[in-house]
């Protein structure tokens, strides 16, 4: 069954259409087709979530099934973990549980149930405590800022093993421009997003958007080329909703993310603390970063120390797209040794 899906407006994409069509009319004319297909789109019914095995605040642990040792997908703040299960194909969660892993999938719940949390928070009072809900060390598989995230709990928990995907942890290893840019970013909307408790979740797109404006829009353009309703184009349709379907990010969590994170580079400096406990990359269990090759979410050069496979995709390819089959090959390595 499928159904009508009405997306929220994208004034920020359309302002960077405006930018690329002064120099390739014919590019912002196609990415202005693609959004129309988008907007009008049949869309399938979503995934359904994994019932709830355990629950800290707003936070979840859903069951996706599988037998074996438990894995815990952490996913990022940013965006839903639906990333995560997108569909029947992609499915990271199902890939896992191929492995011979009994695949648990962190949700973070409503933002608004979170205003007053920070990153180190969310660490402290919703993973460790999920975590240990399950009654054994998990494998840790955390994507983006849940990598990061992922991370810190093995600082603060008995876990198996750490895998990390596109997550950053040395802050310094991006480039200056995004740094700068998320600077600008927060000099602008850091007041109003004190006040509001939250910092919407498009306002932070945006600064990253800004990177590559063209990358942005020629990816509509593509989209226009696709015959409708076709794997590719359902797909697109799908990822697009997820990448716009974010929560605003708690105000706390905002501030420890640009101020302390992007700003003083406090993980990859050896400062990040929570509570009494400095946080360390060097981790008593095995580590393995897996990282994308054409990532301007997460560079590689920021990812945690240790071992390292860089994949040839970017930052959301390597989930979803064709990349996948060798991330899920170097999963099946690491985590069904």
């Amino acid at each position: 069954m499928q159904q009508k899906h009405a997306p929220r407006p994208l004034p920020l994409f359309l302002e960077l259409v405006r930018m690329v069509s002064e120099r390739e009319p014919q590019l912002a004319a196609k990415a202005l087709q693609g959004l129309a297909s988008y907007e009008n789109a049949l869309r399938a019914q979503p995934r359904q979530p994994g019932p709830v095995l355990a629950q800290c605040g707003a936070a979840t642990i859903r069951d996706h099934g599988g037998a074996g040792p438990p894995a815990v997908l952490v996913p990022s703040l940013i965006n839903p973990p639906g990333i995560l299960d997108l569909d029947s194909e992609s499915s990271l969660a199902d890939a896992v549980k191929r492995i011979g892993r009994r695949t648990l999938l962190v949700d973070w719940g409503k933002a608004d149930e979170r205003r007053g949390l920070s990153i180190s928070d969310h660490v402290e009072t919703m993973l460790v405590p999920l975590l240990r809900e399950i009654g054994e060390p998990a494998a840790l598989a955390g994507y983006c800022l849940g990598g990061t995230m992922a991370m810190g709990a093995a600082n603060l928990a008995p876990v198996e093993r750490v895998v990390t995907l596109a997550a950053p942890w040395n802050f310094d290893g991006y480039p200056k421009e995004a740094r700068n840019s998320l600077d600008h970013l927060w000099t602008n909307a850091g007041l109003a997003a004190g006040e509001f408790g939250a910092l919407p979740m498009e306002v932070l797109q945006s600064a990253f958007w800004s990177l590559d404006p063209r990358r942005t829009v020629a990816k509509f353009a593509r989209f226009a080329e696709l015959p409708a309703g076709s794997p590719d184009a359902k797909r697109f349709v799908t990822l697009e909703d997820w990448a716009n379907e974010g929560d605003p990010l708690p105000f706390p969590a905002a501030r420890e993310l640009i101020e302390d994170f992007f700003g003083r580079n406090l993980p990859g400096s050896g400062a990040w603390r929570i509570g009494a406990v400095e946080m360390t990359d060097r981790l008593a269990c095995p580590l393995l970063n897996i990282t994308a090759s054409n990532d301007r979410i997460t560079p590689a050069a920021a990812a945690p120390a240790g071992a390292a496979v860089r994949i040839q995709s970017g930052h959301v390819g390597m989930v979803v797209g064709s990349a996948r089959a060798k991330l899920h090959q170097e999963l099946a390595n690491f985590l069904g040794g």
